[in-house]
C-alpha cells in the first residue's frame, strides 16, 4: 500500500511547514525573477525557461552568445539558486498534496493518485538537479547532448509539477462542488 511520507504529520506542524515553504517559495521567485531579467534579450524571450527548453543546440548556443558578462553570472546565479529552489517548491507541492488528500479524498480510491503525485514531485526534483547540471555544462561545452538532457528533464519536470498542482486544483473545486450540494 502506499503510504505518505508525511502520514505521521500532525496537522498543526503540516500547516506551519507549508506556510514556511510557501514564504520561501515566494522569496525564491522573487530572486529568481530578479535575475531573469538579466536575462531577457530578442533571443531570450521568457529567461532561464527559455534556455532550459532551447530543443536544439543552435538555439542554446545562439542564447548563450547573446549575454553579456553580468547576463552570463545571472544565468548561472539563477541555476544555482535553483538547486536551493528545487527542494522549497517540490516540498511546498507534496505537502499541499498530502494536505488535499487528507481533506479530500482519505479513504477514498482516488488517495492513492495523490500519495503517487507526492513522490512524482520528488522525482520532478530529480529531473530539476539534473536539468540544472545539464544547464551549467552548456557554458563549457555546448552540445546536443546537453541542450536535450536540459530539454528532456525541464519538460518532465514541468509536466510532473503541472500534474501535482492540477490535482490539487480539482481536488479542491470537487470538495466545494460537494458542500454545495
Amino acid at each position: 500500500m502506499l503510504i505518505s511520507p508525511f502520514s505521521k504529520t500532525d496537522k498543526k506542524r503540516l500547516k506551519n511547514r507549508i506556510f514556511i515553504l510557501f514564504v520561501f517559495l515566494v522569496l525564491g521567485l522573487v530572486l529568481l525573477r530578479y535575475l531573469d531579467g538579466f536575462l531577457i534579450n530578442d533571443i531570450v524571450a521568457n529567461g532561464i525557461i527559455s534556455f532550459e527548453l532551447a530543443r536544439d543546440v543552435t538555439v542554446s548556443k545562439n542564447m548563450i552568445n547573446s549575454w553579456n558578462a553580468v547576463s552570463t553570472a545571472a544565468a548561472g546565479y539563477s541555476i544555482i539558486v535553483d538547486f536551493v529552489f528545487l527542494t522549497v517548491y517540490s516540498l511546498f507541492i507534496a505537502l499541499l498534496i498530502h494536505h488535499t488528500n487528507e481533506n479530500v479524498w482519505k479513504n477514498k480510491t482516488i488517495y492513492k493518485i495523490g500519495v503517487v503525485l507526492i513522490f512524482a514531485q520528488f522525482t520532478a526534483a530529480f529531473f530539476d538537479i539534473i536539468e540544472n547540471i545539464a544547464l551549467l555544462q552548456l557554458f563549457k561545452n555546448t552540445t546536443q547532448f546537453w541542450t536535450s538532457t536540459a530539454y528532456y528533464c525541464a519538460l518532465l519536470k514541468f509536466v510532473l509539477i503541472f500534474l501535482g498542482v492540477l490535482f490539487i486544483v480539482i481536488s479542491w473545486i470537487h470538495k466545494l462542488l460537494k458542500n454545495n450540494n
